[in-house]
């Protein structure tokens, strides 16, 4: 009865906000439903603690300790293995998914090839597919944005404390998607169906929480479905369309953006409507196209500069550890890096663990250490690239004073006196060395809003599916619901609602956090099993011939 009323609700409610009294205008409608509703769930999930004066929210700490708490227990794996995460990407290593582990009557473990009838690999994407597909998700605005709003308010020092919340983030992430791939389901048709809810729900249960298991998995999903129609499609079309208006001039009253969001809603529609396989084709050229579009120019800017790094290195690390007192102090610079960078990675909420569950693969680990490359990716080289080209510009025309705000938090600008947010300011910092980057950044955002957009879709999709079953009726109607949300949010100003929605994309963290700690003995022998069988498999250079198994046998209990 719960799983028809929520179904309901969610069909109407586009509906809903098109018949109320004309004289309202869309997000005037919105926000007086939202606003109550959003305010209290927006305190509750960011609900904050002082430290150095400075307001932290709970969920920014927990993402920090919960990583710092990872890396130690999975032994530095994000360090470690970094060099078997590249080859497992690339496929060097899909040859060991036709060997499994097996354990003798006397506890002996060895690898042998696995027999012909049984040698199915089940999953629908290449490793690097749904490593791209989960990057798709997070590479977007917050590199743009949000790397520039913590220079501007934690000065350069901040940008050191970005780069090791990111090789935190890389342990979380080995969790999230080994888990994600361990208890993934699987239809007649070979779809996958994985994630937190997967996990939450049939890990617990195994450790006989299963009450408590199903409590988490039901409050992930409603808080997923949240996050992809909010945050993960609303606030994006919305600032695609709010780029592109911009960049021709256009006035957000003119339909602009209405028009913007029926062809941008078109446009997912013709990707999504294939489900995980077309998303992971999509990506996977998409992501490495906007890589080299930013980082490309970010490059530019550097060389152009290249004199000046030494120097944009020295202003990072001595306001990373001498910051002034005009930035709060060390603790408070601390502090915005840290917040910046687990907003950008994402890692912790548990959303990338439902592409990574899509994999093809036999050891769940190898997708894990896939994943752990997200975050040094997102945070490490293109938040730190992002910085330098911030730090290095601002040296050589003093744009602006670090932490020299306006009352809504926006950088006010040195010459003009002018108060501009986060992707203006990269706007600014990158056009003052490569002339009309504005064009080349609205083009760069809407890619960013476009990938993320295939990837929450389908983010939502599996926690929708997880309430509502895995009908054709359950997936065209949320991708229906989907498409409309994109239209509302590039033709709206919707703060509450945005507010709502990232309030229900970090309400994910709570549920996923508890899962991943008591989780994480599992994932730490996953990670032993595929590394026991790596190491017999290349060292014996993947052995195919079936006559050879008994060598194998013989070189592994050796090894192991």
């Amino acid at each position: 009865m719960c799983r028809r009323i929520l179904l309901l609700f969610c069909l109407i409610l586009p509906s809903f906000l098109f018949s109320q009294e004309s004289s309202l205008s869309i997000d005037q409608r919105i926000e007086q439903g939202f606003k109550p509703i959003s305010d209290f769930i927006y305190w509750l999930v960011f609900y904050p603690v002082v430290i150095s004066e400075m307001e932290v929210p709970i969920v920014v700490l927990i993402l920090i300790f919960g990583g710092l708490f990872f890396t130690v227990y999975y032994r530095f794996a994000n360090f470690r293995l970094s060099g078997v995460a590249i080859r497992a990407t690339r496929g060097e290593y899909d040859e060991v998914n036709h060997y499994r582990v097996v354990e003798s009557e006397n506890g002996e473990k060895s690898v042998a090839r696995v027999k012909k009838n049984n040698r199915k690999i089940y999953g629908e994407l290449t490793h690097f597919q749904a490593l791209t597909a989960a990057l798709s998700a997070t590479v977007g605005l917050g590199n743009i944005a949000g790397v520039s709003i913590a220079i501007a308010l934690g000065g350069p020092g901040a940008t050191i404390w970005m780069i090791l919340v990111g090789f935190l983030g890389m342990s979380t992430k080995i969790g999230e998607a080994t888990l994600g791939v361990k208890y993934r389901e699987i239809d007649a048709q070979g779809k996958t169906y994985g994630g937190p809810m997967y996990y939450l729900r049939k890990g617990l249960a195994r450790k006989n929480l299963p009450v408590l298991g199903k409590v988490l998995a039901a409050m992930f999903a409603i808080c997923v479905i949240g996050g992809s129609l909010g945050s993960g499609n609303m606030f994006q079309s919305n600032q695609a369309a709010s780029q592109f208006q911009l960049l021709f001039g256009l006035e957000g009253g003119s339909g602009s953006g209405f028009w913007f969001g029926v062809i941008l809603a078109v446009l997912v529609g013709l990707v999504i409507i294939g489900g995980i396989r077309r998303i992971g084709q999509v990506t996977e050229r998409i992501v490495p196209f906007m890589a080299i579009l930013f980082v490309g120019s970010a490059l530019v800017i550097l060389f152009a500069n290249f004199s000046m790094i030494p120097e944009a290195f020295g202003k990072i690390w001595q306001g990373a550890f001498n910051p002034r007192s005009a930035m709060g102090g060390l603790i408070g610079v601390m502090i915005v890096g840290f917040q910046r960078g687990a907003f950008s990675n994402e890692a912790g909420v548990g959303s990338s663990a439902i592409a990574h569950s899509a994999v093809r693969t036999r050891y769940p680990a190898s997708e894990g250490l896939v994943a752990s490359i997200g975050p040094f990716v997102d945070t490490v080289i293109i938040c730190t690239m992002t910085a330098l080209v911030i730090v290095i510009t601002n040296v050589k025309h003093d744009l602006f004073e670090y932490a020299n705000l306006d009352s809504s938090g926006n950088v006010i600008l040195n010459e003009t006196g002018q108060s501009i947010g986060g992707v203006d300011l990269t706007s600014v910092v990158f056009e003052s060395t490569i002339p009309n980057f504005s064009i080349a950044l609205t083009f760069a955002v809407i890619l960013f809003a476009f990938s993320t957009m295939l990837s929450w879709s389908y983010y939502g999709l599996q926690g929708w599916k997880y309430l509502f079953g895995k009908g054709k009726a359950a997936d065209l109607g949320f991708k229906g619901l989907f498409l409309v949300f994109t239209v509302i949010g590039a033709s709206s100003s919707m703060e509450s609602v945005v507010y709502f929605a990232d309030a229900m994309l970090f309400a994910m963290v709570f549920p996923n956090m508890i899962g991943l700690m008591i989780l994480a003995p599992q994932v730490k022998k996953e990670i032993s099993r595929y590394l026991r069988t790596v190491r017999v498999v290349v060292a014996d250079n993947g052995l195919a011939d079936e006559k050879e198994e008994r060598k194998v046998k013989e070189k592994a209990k050796e090894r192991i």
